[in-house]
C-alpha cells in the first residue's frame, strides 16, 4: 500500500513541477499572461511549484525503506525520474501541437523501462 502511495504522490507532484517549469511556454499565447515580467511568471511558477514539494516530500517520507517504506533511496529516485520523463511527455503532447513522438523517443522509454527493471533486480 506504502508504495502505491508513493507512487500517486510522485505522479501529483511531477504533474506540478511539469506545469511550473513548462507551463508559461503554453500560457505566453494568452495577450494577458504574454504581458507579464519574468519575475512576476517566476513567482508564479514557484507558487505552483509549492504543490510539487507538498506531495514530493510526503512521497519520499512514505515510500523511503529507512521509513518504513518499501523502496531504497536510489529506487526513489529512479521511479521519480522515469515518473518525471511520462508526465513531461504527456503533457508536451496533449499541450504542444508541434511535437512528434519519433522512434527514437520510443527507444529512450524502453531504456527506462530497463533502467527500472535493473534498478529493482537484486
Amino acid at each position: 500500500m506504502k508504495a502505491l502511495y508513493t507512487i500517486g504522490l510522485l505522479i501529483l507532484s511531477n504533474t506540478f513541477m511539469t506545469f511550473a517549469w513548462y507551463g508559461h511556454l503554453k500560457l505566453e499565447e494568452w495577450s494577458k499572461f504574454n504581458k507579464l515580467s519574468i519575475f512576476t511568471i517566476i513567482l508564479l511558477s514557484w507558487g505552483i511549484a509549492l504543490f510539487e514539494y507538498i506531495f514530493q516530500v510526503p512521497a519520499n517520507k512514505i515510500g523511503y525503506n529507512g521509513n518504513g517504506g518499501p523502496f531504497t533511496l536510489v529506487q526513489l529516485k529512479v521511479i521519480q525520474e522515469v515518473i518525471t520523463l511520462l508526465i513531461f511527455s504527456i503533457f508536451t503532447f496533449l499541450f504542444f501541437n508541434n511535437q512528434s513522438l519519433k522512434w527514437n523517443h520510443l527507444i529512450a522509454f524502453i531504456f527506462l523501462i530497463l533502467a527500472v527493471y535493473f534498478m529493482f533486480k537484486e
